[in-house]
């Protein structure tokens, strides 16, 4: 017996939807055209930005051969122009010769499978601190502690951590020890005014600190773990005055860590005046203790004009594109890498000190609707680095990779 019209049509209709599941749920492919321009990439964090995926979670990454590569969505970042619903994909380039071109497809939504290797992934421990882990290894810790009257000291300043490639230490100071105002990498002012008159200094001010306000939003995957904070930068009789959006991003990437600071921030109110002097003000770098106690002397800095010598630092030095510092702990030498962008404001001072402290400085106005927005990267890697693998790093920043798609 046959069956009835409507019921064959129902068949037909449910075998179609069952053979095209698989096609409706991966959602739009795009082919994507990655450039190298002008340098050669090497380990390279490229990140797109695609127009209509905002209920994707998962991407399946694939070169002309179906070489599977490892990528990530997330929400487009901090500093990031973007419309409502878009998303970023995130992959690390292995490498790719200047002037060459890479094809890829990128199958939005269809699942991107086991990535195979390790992951990142967030854990808060609230009043005190988030900590960012790879696999099973620490990266970063966020240092937010509840400000109390009993815990001033350890307290009034936000900051991050950052531990060694292997996760085993940390290499960055907190608090205690010389010159307890320098901690990780930190972002402040110690000369700020605000408020017809008032003086704010988040350096080492005490009465005037930086608090953390809340997360704002995290990722994490097999690319890239990232956080946006709210920090709020208090005056003595704990107003808000200027508010800060603080985003922190670490890259898988082979060899080392890769870590992107981005900042904006917005008057509460008025004008306010950021000032200081370059070893008290702008983004640093402070090693861990150890290395003022004991080992100072074997400290040097790479810069672009070539290695400095052993135990010396420059007290100031204009509009440097990057600066680099190697030290010891322990029996391993670690080299960090600070890159500058041409956007961030100028002209900016370098300050750096053999103990470990080094970073940049530039001055700076707020006001309603005028607000500030820096963004820098670091590295950070067991051993030596030459001014052409510091070089490279800062032209992957400044110059990135172009990517087109359809």
């Amino acid at each position: 017996m046959k069956p009835s019209l409507p019921r064959a049509i129902l068949c037909a209709v449910l075998w179609f939807a069952l053979a095209m599941a698989p096609a409706l749920a991966a959602g739009p492919s795009f082919e994507l055209t990655v450039a190298a321009g002008g340098h050669d990439r090497a380990n390279t964090p490229v990140v797109v930005l695609l127009p209509a995926a905002a209920d994707a979670n998962s991407v399946a990454l694939t070169d002309a051969d179906g070489n599977r590569l490892d990528a990530q969505l997330t929400a487009p970042g901090l500093l990031r122009d973007s419309a409502a619903g878009q998303r970023e994909l995130h992959f690390i380039l292995p490498s790719l010769k200047k002037g060459r071109t890479l094809k890829l497809t990128a199958a939005i939504g269809g699942g991107g499978g086991d990535p195979g290797g390790e992951t990142f992934a967030w854990q808060r421990v609230p009043g005190e601190y988030c900590e960012l882990s790879l696999g099973d290894r620490p990266v970063v810790r966020y240092i937010c502690k509840t400000l109390t009257e009993e815990n001033r000291e350890e307290a009034y300043k936000v900051f991050h951590h950052l531990y060694d490639p292997a996760g085993t230490r940390l290499v960055t100071k907190g608090s205690g020890g010389l010159y307890p105002h320098h901690r990780g990498l930190f972002f402040g002012y110690c000369n700020v005014g605000y408020g017809n008159g008032r003086k704010a200094d988040t350096w080492s001010g005490h009465n005037t600190p930086q608090t953390h306000g809340g997360v704002l939003a995290e990722e994490a995957g097999p690319v890239l773990g990232r956080h946006l904070l709210d920090v709020q930068w208090r005056g003595k009789d704990r107003e808000v005055y200027l508010h800060e959006k603080r985003e922190l991003c670490v890259y898988n990437t082979p060899g080392g860590r890769l870590i992107e600071f981005a900042s904006r921030l917005v008057s509460a109110g008025g004008p306010i005046k950021l000032d200081g002097n370059a070893p008290h003000a702008g983004f640093h770098f402070r090693a861990d203790q150890e290395v003022a106690a004991g080992t100072e002397k074997l400290t040097y800095y790479v810069r672009p004009d070539g290695k400095g010598e052993m135990g010396r630092a420059r007290a100031s030095a204009m509009d440097l594109p990057w600066d680099a510092i190697s030290f010891v702990l322990g029996e391993t030498r670690y080299t960090l890498a600070y890159l500058d962008r041409p956007t961030n404001p100028k002209p900016v001072e370098y300050n750096e000190r053999t103990y470990g402290r080094f970073g940049s400085f530039f001055k700076y106005e707020l006001d309603d609707g005028k607000d500030l927005q820096v963004d820098y990267r670091v590295w950070l890697q067991d051993g030596e680095m030459t001014v052409e693998q510091v070089a490279a790093l800062s032209a992957d920043f400044v110059d990135p990779v172009q990517v087109t798609f359809r």
